[in-house]
């Protein structure tokens, strides 16, 4: 693979992106969708906003730029961030003239936009998402929420996504084909039926959609053919006129080649992210669906060649780069660095004539993997399927890309998830074709409903503070649920007492975490219909319905929990420390928690807690197994409910658990108090399922081993595991050959879930915070996805470089 060359227009275009460091944001979309709500009151929720999605399309500017190869813009100006009003006006009214200034995710924002936000947010006072989801909140969800110790901002203040759709089919059948299905099902109904009238809303409201959809490229087709006729160069000149010509093909039929195809697929990304602004809309297995198109036209016709193919690729993912989403100050720092989260798919496998599995790497899995080995840009947020049988030389290539130090590829572990998958209910073919969404996580693109993780967080740090306390939140000196036992009173009788505390408060907390998703789902699926996503999945044209509704055919969503590595750190801590080789009382323990550690003998108490009592990611059973004992409590606890499409036709309906838990360490850690690891108040917790920062002091494979003892086929919202490498550890050819005996021994022997890396140096890294300037484009695994460094809060770099670095 050619590793370190990139083509001058693809270098320029990068670099014009990423040294946009206070984007603007874009107000056009909203002022659309206002204008459509406002024409439309007399009209259902579903067909006012396929109206205002076409009133919008039809409207909104259109651009192409930097001699790209993929068009098509979200806003109005380059990476600009479309304002969504009718999932929240709140935030946005309150911090407007702020948001220049947050650390880490400001926007730019002019006199013009504030006129025409403070116009529009009377109209929306009231009827937003987020006000109805507090309308049906009870007090004490609402006290809960306020609290943080759960937190479901992001779910009400924007769209769901966290899904792929079924682009494979669009190829097939193209937007005409997709139209004509509409069509026959709409047909099909009976207007006297109560059920089929809903449906006949649903329908006409994709019609109106995919129309829309189609007249959008069009307009994409003219703009081309207008600055084609006014180009001087000869050869962009040509190439216009050819995007033109895609244009107007692929805006009715199927895809005749590669780049057509291509194209196709990142018009459909581009509505989706338009339509809601939920992140996590990935594109699934892109080697498989487009490999036919990428074999006929690179190497059976050789109409472009590979390189150009590659220079393709790389024009969509600085579109992807382009898409930008604007968060609350709040929401924000729980996703540092403003990701998006478009997961590409590759590698794994796929099930031959005779229904065997085979590797699934191809041609166009190298492709792929080599041009984003060559842009080292934070989209697409690449993942590969790893299996025991795959190829060695692929993997080997995976490795060489990982040493590029931008974070990609990570893997997921076929040898987990599509055996745990089909004990679920999901059908052989389909497990087999799941791919990541958005982080770590895993779905079946087209087939699966939204969020298969991404509901609500919980600070599985504090829910234990609050056992250790009779039930009294520490940061909050508020009680949920109490109970009579408590470190201060010195009553807890024995360890197994402070075990059952914890069983007590997660149950407690798991019920509210639901409650507070059912509430928010509810209101989701009355107010934000996402009609043209819900046309590529399956099967919501058949049975009528959106995604939200039950129109999939698999439905299991996962929240996130966060901190839990300190989970197991704390309880191994009180175990050892306090019950079984007694050198700390009770009471002293509740004192040096309450002060944080005051004076200089709290601090030789923290010092012994931290460095004399048993941590995770070090191979210890002692308190690995008493980590997987915990977090069973509320796997257990989260096996009694169902989400709000259980038995409404999706197969499933479920919950299970999931640590991906992107950047929230942070900010949950700023608002947990001192915990009995050792860890001070208000300092960042554990990310993922790693160990906390430091605290891993055994090497890369004891945190393998540890990780390795999860119950991870009862997380299958993803077990996050973040590895940090000094870049001399993957030098040679010899030592990248020892990491992937690693990677194999990980997945195939213990059952590993997921692991990615992180190769930058830690002087690197002070570099980078002291002199920004000179490193915008140095790119860092934050969680489950890569950021631009120098994009992080301060708070965020700080945390990554406090990683502990190992060596193989």
């Amino acid at each position: 693979m050619k590793l370190n060359h990139l083509p001058e227009r693809i270098q320029a275009h990068k670099h014009a992106l990423i040294n946009i460091v206070t984007p603007p944001i874009c107000t056009e979309r909203a002022e659309a969708y206002t204008r459509a709500y406002q024409e439309n009151e007399d009209k259902p929720v579903v067909v006012r906003r396929a109206l205002a999605l076409a009133e919008h399309l039809q409207t909104r500017t259109i651009w192409i730029k930097h001699d790209e190869l993929i068009v098509g813009n979200q806003a109005s100006k380059v990476r600009a961030a479309p304002i969504f009003p009718e999932y929240t006006v709140r935030w946005l009214e309150a911090e407007i003239d702020d948001l220049a200034d947050r650390p880490g995710a400001g926007f730019a924002v002019t006199s013009e936009d504030k006129d025409a936000i403070h116009q529009l947010t009377p109209y929306w006072r009231g009827k937003t998402v987020q006000d109805r989801c507090y309308g049906l909140f009870t007090d004490e969800q609402q006290a809960i929420l306020a609290s943080t110790i759960i937190k479901a901002e992001g779910n009400m203040t924007s769209g769901d996504a966290h899904l792929a759709v079924d682009n494979e089919k669009l190829l097939k059948i193209g937007l005409n084909g997709l139209l004509e299905e509409t069509r026959q099902h709409r047909s099909a109904l009976d207007l006297a039926d109560w059920n089929d009238l809903k449906r006949e809303q649903f329908l006409k409201s994709v019609e109106i959609v995919l129309l829309a959809v189609q007249q959008h490229i069009l307009k994409y087709a003219d703009l081309a053919q207008t600055m084609a006729d006014h180009e001087p160069r000869e050869q962009r000149s040509k190439e216009l006129r050819t995007i033109a010509e895609h244009c107007r093909h692929i805006a009715t039929e199927p895809p005749r080649n590669f780049w057509q195809a291509l194209q196709l697929c990142y018009f459909v990304q581009l509505v989706l992210q338009i339509e809601s602004n939920g992140h996590s809309v990935s594109f699934g297995r892109m080697d498989q669906y487009l490999h036919s198109f990428y074999e006929q036209d690179v190497n059976l016709e050789q109409t472009i060649s590979r390189e150009f193919a590659i220079e393709l690729l790389q024009s969509c993912w600085l579109k992807l780069l382009e898409v930008n989403k604007i968060r609350s100050g709040s929401h924000s720092k729980a996703s540092a660095g403003s990701p998006l989260y478009q997961n590409v798919t590759i590698g794994g496998q796929q099930l031959d004539n005779f229904g065997e599995p085979k590797d699934a790497v191809n041609s166009l899995s190298w492709a792929i993997l080599e041009s984003c080995g060559q842009l080292r840009s934070t989209q697409p947020n690449l993942s590969v399927r790893y299996h025991e049988g795959l190829d060695q030389d692929f993997l080997m290539g995976c490795i060489d890309v990982i040493k590029c130090g931008f974070g990609m590829p990570a893997f997921n572990n076929d040898e987990i998830v599509i055996p745990e998958f089909i004990k679920m209910g999901v059908e052989r073919q389909d497990a087999y074709n799941y791919s990541a969404i958005g982080c770590i996580e895993t779905a079946v693109p087209g087939k699966w409903g939204y969020r298969c993780t991404g509901m609500s967080f919980i600070n599985f740090a504090r829910v234990l503070l609050a056992a250790l306390d009779g039930g009294r939140d520490a940061t909050t000196g508020e009680t949920f649920l109490e109970h009579d036992k408590s470190l201060s009173n010195n009553n807890f009788q024995s360890f197994d007492d402070v075990m059952q505390a914890w069983r007590d408060q997660i149950s407690y907390y798991t019920r509210k975490s639901i409650e507070i998703d059912c509430v928010v789902d509810s209101v989701l699926e009355q107010q934000a219909h996402d009609i043209f996503c819900s046309s590529l999945v399956d099967d919501c044209l058949a049975r009528g319905k959106t995604v939200k509704e039950g129109g999939a055919k698999y439905d299991w969503v996962s929240g996130l929990q966060v901190g839990i590595a300190n989970l197991g750190n704390s309880l191994a801590a009180v175990k050892h420390m306090v019950f079984d080789q007694p050198q700390i009382s009770q009471p002293e323990l509740a004192d040096a928690l309450a002060n944080d550690f005051a004076d200089s003998e709290g601090e030789q108490l923290r010092l012994r807690l931290q460095n004399f009592a048993p941590k995770f990611g070090n191979d210890d059973d002692t308190v690995d197994n008493l980590l997987i004992e915990a977090y069973q409590a509320y796997i257990d606890a989260l096996s009694n409910f169902h989400n709000t499409r259980h038995g409404r036709g999706p197969i499933g309906g479920g919950y299970y658990a999931g640590t991906s838990s992107i950047s929230a360490n942070v900010p949950f850690g700023s608002a947990t108090m001192a915990t009995p690891d050792g860890r001070k108040a208000k300092t960042p917790l554990a990310e993922g399922s790693s160990p906390s920062s430091g605290t891993d002091i055994k090497g890369p494979t004891a945190v393998y081993n540890s990780v390795g003892k999860l119950h991870t086929d009862k997380i299958l919202g993803g077990v996050l595991l973040n590895q940090k490498l000094s870049p001399a550890s993957v030098e040679s050819e010899s030592d990248k050959l020892k990491l992937s005996m690693l990677l194999r021994t990980f997945f195939n022997h213990h059952k590993g879930w997921h692991v990615q890396y992180n190769i930058v140096s830690r002087d690197t890294l002070l570099a980078a915070k002291e002199n920004p300037e000179q490193y915008r484009d140095l790119v860092v695994r934050v969680a489950g996805y890569s950021a631009f460094f120098t994009a992080l809060s301060p708070e965020a770099q700080d945390d990554i470089i406090a990683r502990t670095e190992h060596s193989l």
